[in-house]
C-alpha cells in the first residue's frame, strides 16, 4: 500500500459503523432489531414482512429510514433516536487507532448514515473523541443517505471539503462509487474484497492500514 498514493489527500473521510469499529462489536444487529419493530409498529405489519422491508428498503434507497420516508411519510428524527438506542458494551477504546487518526495531516471527519450524537457516543466508547474536526450524521445531508452522490455533494459543501484532496474509508462498498466519481482516494474496510473499480485500496484492519500510510 504506497504511501505516497495518499501524499496529495487533506481530508480524511470516515464512514462509523463497521469501520471505526471492527463488524465483531455486532452493534447492527442491535440496530437492525429495533428497526425491525419500529416497522411493525409504525407500518402495523407482522415481524416477517417487516424484516423484509427492512432490507428491501435498505437495497432499494441506501437505507431502510430513506424507504420509509420515501413510501410512507416517516418522521425521521424519533426513528433515529429510538433504532440507536442500543448498548455499546462490546466496544472498547482502540489507543492505536486513535494515535494513527490523530497522525492524519489535514481535516478529519466522521460521515455517517446514522445520527451525529450516535456516532459521537460510539466514538467515545472507541477513545476517539475529539480527534475529528466534524461529525456527520444523515441529518446534515437533509436525511438523503449514502450512496446518493447528492448527500456526498451536500456534506462536503458543508464542510468545504475538496474531494480531489480527500480520501473516504468505507465499509459499504455502494458507498464508495460516488466519491470515487467525485475523485477521492477510496479505500474499502471489510474482511473480504470486492473488486469493484471505484475501490482503490482494501483493507480487513483499519488500524494496520492507517500504520502502514503513516510509516
Amino acid at each position: 500500500m504506497p504511501a505516497q498514493s495518499f501524499a496529495h489527500v487533506r481530508a480524511w473521510v470516515f464512514d462509523l459503523d463497521n469501520t471505526l469499529y471492527p463488524p465483531s462489536a455486532r452493534l447492527f444487529d442491535q440496530i437492525e432489531v429495533r428497526m425491525t419493530n419500529w416497522v411493525m409498529q409504525t407500518l402495523s405489519v407482522d415481524r416477517p414482512q417487516a424484516d423484509h422491508l427492512r432490507r428491501h428498503y435498505w437495497a432499494t434507497y441506501g437505507t431502510t429510514l430513506a424507504g420509509l420516508m420515501q413510501e410512507h411519510g416517516v418522521d425521521p428524527a424519533p426513528y433515529l433516536t429510538d433504532v440507536h438506542d442500543i448498548s455499546l458494551e462490546q466496544l472498547q477504546p482502540d489507543i492505536a487507532l486513535a494515535s494513527y487518526i490523530r497522525a492524519l495531516p489535514g481535516r478529519r471527519i466522521v460521515y455517517t448514515n446514522g445520527s451525529a450524537p450516535y456516532a459521537e457516543r460510539v466514538l467515545a466508547a472507541r477513545g476517539l473523541s475529539g480527534l475529528f474536526d466534524a461529525i456527520y450524521g444523515v441529518e446534515h445531508a437533509g436525511f438523503r443517505p449514502k450512496p446518493e452522490r447528492a448527500a456526498f455533494e451536500t456534506i462536503f459543501a458543508a464542510d468545504g471539503l475538496d474531494p480531489t484532496k480527500g480520501a473516504m474509508f468505507e465499509d459499504d462498498s455502494r458507498n464508495l462509487a460516488a466519491p470515487h466519481a467525485m475523485g477521492m482516494r477510496t479505500v474499502h474496510v471489510a474482511p473480504a474484497p470486492e473488486p469493484e473499480a471505484h475501490i482503490h485500496h482494501h483493507t480487513d484492519d483499519l488500524t494496520d492500514f492507517l500504520r502502514q500510510l503513516i510509516a
